[in-house]
């Protein structure tokens, strides 16, 4: 006779691309291993508990645990849970959450390849992933000798999104240009460009904007499009899914935290700038994002936007801290690791789309960079069970 089915409840809202992002994680890990019995509550983002949730009788949970009125009904849940939200309303349980350095991380390089020298950061305090990420990109900005204006709204401004964006557009008005902002999330950034907009300063060549969470249809729909970071939800409520079903045969694993990094970025309008005065360094930095990955080589770069090789090797790292040839090899690596996570394509058609010459040398530059091989950069990435080495 076979086992029953294990019942779980997914605490996750559907409004919103990231959380389905989530689901579509918790899905794929089911699809791989065994399937459970799910109870998914509907509801929005910090909604309230659904009725059956506290005389539920089931086996595990999963659930973003944003408000303390959720963290209330579980606490008396005598079933293993794991938290999928950065507010930590129940510190002793294990959590699976975005790596917001590392996010930070991503939103400064693009903002350095670009060559701006003025940064900024617009936050919401409501939410610990904002405020992690605005450090990491303040520290960032800091290492680099590089000043950062930090926004932060005022107590209860999000009841009033017409104000807000008032008072934004009177920050952004203040900060020297061209500057480059990164929004603690998509929703941010579409409120940045409103308020340039309304302020008549132009998006990129003034002020370009980074969002977070590459939410397509919000990221289209803003004017310009919004460039964001792109997450990786799926992975995400893979590695939930997989710390859930240990934890439901017995496995101990306390208040242990998996932090997912992103994937790269989605660039659109609002950052297709070089903010570089130079016009001879612009070109020459918009030459390789455009065709680094069509096998070019500096030399190629230099007959394409003509001046001395010194002279260019010292004004590109002097902007971006690497050299040309470096800012060749960081874009293809980025086109590689899309390609890795994105696609089911073999390191072969990989190399060749990247602009390698053999898959054997976008082995070795590729694991002098990252440190891992492709291949397992892409289990990593894609699908890594939880547990397993980092």
């Amino acid at each position: 006779m076979p086992a029953a089915l294990r019942k779980v409840a997914l605490l996750i809202e559907t409004s919103n691309a990231y959380a389905r992002g989530l689901l579509a994680g918790i899905v794929a890990w089911m699809r791989e291993h065994r399937p459970w019995s799910v109870h998914l509550a509907e509801g929005a983002r910090g909604g309230q508990p659904p009725p059956w949730l506290s005389r539920w009788d089931g086996d595990g949970v999963i659930a973003r645990i944003e408000n303390e009125s959720i963290a209330r009904v579980l606490r008396r849940l005598r079933v293993p849970i794991v938290d999928v939200s950065a507010a930590r309303r129940i510190p002793t349980l294990p959590w699976v959450e975005t790596d917001d350095d590392a996010i930070a991380r991503e939103a400064f390089d693009h903002f350095r390849a670009r060559g701006f020298r003025q940064l900024a950061f617009c936050g919401d305090d409501r939410f610990n992933w904002s405020r992690w990420r605005e450090t990491a990109f303040a520290r960032l900005a800091r290492e680099a000798g590089l000043p950062c204006a930090v926004y932060r709204p005022r107590a209860r401004a999000a009841d009033d999104a017409e104000a807000e964006v008032a008072r934004i557009g009177d920050w952004i008005a203040g900060l020297p240009r061209p500057v480059g902002v990164m929004a603690c999330y998509d929703f941010r950034g579409r409120q940045v460009l409103d308020a340039c907009r309304r302020r008549r300063i132009p998006v990129p060549d003034a002020v370009a904007v980074l969002g977070v969470d590459n939410d397509d249809l919000l990221c289209d729909l803003a004017d310009p499009p919004l460039s964001s970071v792109i997450l990786n939800p799926r992975r995400t409520g893979y590695e939930a899914a997989a710390l859930l079903d240990r934890m439901m045969g017995g496995a101990h694993v306390g208040s242990r935290a998996v932090r997912i990094g992103p994937l790269g970025v989605a660039t659109r309008r609002s950052t297709d700038v070089v903010a570089v005065e130079d016009p001879g360094v612009a070109n020459a930095l918009r030459y390789i994002r455009d065709h680094a990955c069509e096998g070019i080589s500096v030399k190629d770069v230099l007959k394409a936007c003509p001046q001395s090789r010194r002279r260019l090797e010292h004004r590109v790292r002097r902007l971006i801290g690497r050299s040309p040839h470096d800012e060749i090899l960081r874009v293809r690596l980025d086109c590689v690791k899309r390609l890795l996570v994105e696609t089911d394509l073999p390191l072969e058609r990989i190399a060749e789309r990247a602009g390698f010459l053999h898959p054997e040398y976008l082995s070795v530059a590729f694991r002098r960079a990252v440190g891992i091989p492709p291949s397992r950069y892409r289990a990593r990435l894609r699908r890594q069970p939880a547990g397993s080495p980092r």
